[in-house]
């Protein structure tokens, strides 16, 4: 079923909503074509959205946390059952290969399923006391109204990762996708209202995210905002709480070092790295950004990796056979052309891509391999977010984790050696939140993800992250 070209709502306080207001276009970067329209909301309707799930979240706190697991269970079926429509919203939205996403729409249930689980399991502790005649415990409270302010590169995944802790925990939830993808966002939030939620404990704004952004961090009824995207908002974010103490998530940037020794299984390395590099077209924030071999088997790892990238199909998304799909919007194309071209200036060799796509329309950038590259150029030092692999050669391992590390960011690494020893040792060095050793696609919903130093604060998933939704509460009792 292809979308069709028209105007989406609102939803707040279970009424779909914005149909007086100005509009944006979402534009289909395969194609450059208009697929639909969304409101352009601000402080009023953040407002509207603050109060609606103000006034639920009593309710919706006091329910048991099976009431609420039975809502989250029967969202994550609707997903399922509407796997393909999402899917191709998705990908006419944002380009995302349809085989990716649909894989990312189970990704995006699963979150629904784990922490519909995970919220039967937010234990209190009973703690032995030091004075006779008192009982001491800790109770688990949710924190209140969330706002989430996601990515346009996972439009459901995004949202069902803190969605899902959110209102597990007893939180009430207002959601505010990218303006580049939000249907996938308006689609989910009529599965939302089909899965039968109450009025105001689910919320979506689309719009102005600075007007929608500053509601949310100034308006005290709202008790924690969770964020992902660049470092640069994150930090905006963080000076905006300080006013009220507001509690924060963050999954900010990464530029994610591949790490490949010398004993190494090659075919695994490349695999791994075609597997982590080039998903939806390098734009995640946990890609290989920057690739490190190690000298003794550069050569023969650059020439497989570029046979494995010569073979990768670039195109539109909805075409099945199609594996490299365009880029968001013409800043990241032109971004990616200028960390290569940077690269050739300097002295590194393209051996396969290097160029745009000229035979679409939209915004394609060949898969691409680049050798012979080193720490001056622009593509090792920022994060390109986009199909381009630079490579650079090592001597040893003190070299990988020196090299690795020289960067503000921390989210995702990679690490290939069959040296398990040697492996755990290197890796014990790395400031990297996520590892993935001997793996290039390291994601799953029962695990934690997030990152050090610039790369954010707080994770997500695994048991870790429904303890960002609530708060600890100490009860020291007396008794007679």
């Amino acid at each position: 079923m292809a979308v069709q070209t028209k105007n989406y709502s609102m939803y707040i306080n279970g009424e779909w909503s914005g149909s007086e207001l100005d509009t944006m276009d979402v534009v289909n970067p395969s194609n450059g074509e208009v697929i639909g329209t969304v409101p352009y909301g601000g402080e009023n309707e953040a407002e509207q959205a603050v109060d609606a799930a103000y006034e639920a979240f009593q309710s919706w706190s006091e329910l048991t946390a099976y009431d609420r697991a039975g809502y989250l269970e029967k969202l994550n079926q609707l997903m399922l059952d509407n796997q393909e429509e999402m899917a191709e919203i998705m990908t006419l939205e944002m380009g995302k290969p349809i085989n990716e996403s649909r894989g990312e729409v189970k990704y995006a249930a699963s979150f629904l399923k784990w922490f519909a689980e995970e919220g039967k399991r937010i234990y209190g502790e009973t703690i032995p006391t030091h004075a006779a005649g008192k009982r001491l415990q800790v109770w688990k409270k949710p924190v209140g109204v969330v706002t989430a302010i996601t990515p346009w590169n996972f439009p459901a995944a995004m949202l069902t990762r803190k969605m899902g802790p959110a209102l597990a925990s007893g939180c009430t939830f207002i959601m505010k996708p990218s303006s580049d993808s939000p249907l996938t966002a308006v689609k989910l939030m009529e599965l939302v209202e089909e899965a039968g939620f109450p009025k105001g404990v689910v919320n979506l704004l689309t719009g102005s995210s600075s007007k929608i952004a500053k509601v949310s961090m100034e308006n005290k009824k709202v008790r924690k905002v969770t964020f992902t995207g660049s470092t640069e908002v994150g930090k905006t974010l963080i000076r905006q709480s300080a006013d009220q103490v507001k509690k924060l998530s963050l999954e900010l940037g990464g530029h994610a070092p591949l790490v490949v020794l010398d004993d190494a299984d090659i075919d695994q390395a490349v695999e791994g790295t075609v597997a982590s590099k080039f998903r939806n077209s390098g734009q995640t924030c946990i890609c290989a950004n920057r690739v490190y071999v190690q000298e003794g088997i550069y050569d023969e790892f650059v020439e497989k990796l570029t046979a494995a990238v010569k073979e990768l199909k670039v195109g539109d998304g909805m075409d099945e056979s199609n594996q490299i799909g365009p880029l968001i919007n013409q800043d990241g194309l032109d971004k990616v052309k200028r960390h290569v071209d940077d690269a050739v200036s300097k002295g590194a060799q393209v051996e396969v891509g290097g160029e745009t796509v000229t035979e679409y329309e939209g915004l394609f950038y060949q898969p691409t391999v680049i050798k012979d590259v080193n720490q001056s150029m622009v593509v090792m030092q920022e994060e390109t977010f986009g199909p381009v692999t630079p490579v650079e050669k090592i001597t040893s391992d003190e070299e990988a984790v020196k090299v690795a590390n020289d960067t503000p960011f921390g989210l995702a690494a990679y690490v290939f050696t069959e040296n398990v020893s040697r492996g755990t040792q290197l890796i014990e060095k790395l400031d990297f939140g996520i590892v993935g050793w001997n793996n290039g696609a390291p994601s799953a919903a029962q695990v934690p993800f997030g990152g050090m130093k610039e790369s954010g604060i707080g994770r997500e998933g695994g048991h870790e992250g429904i303890e960002e939704f609530v708060e600890s509460q100490y009860v020291s009792i007396g008794m007679k």
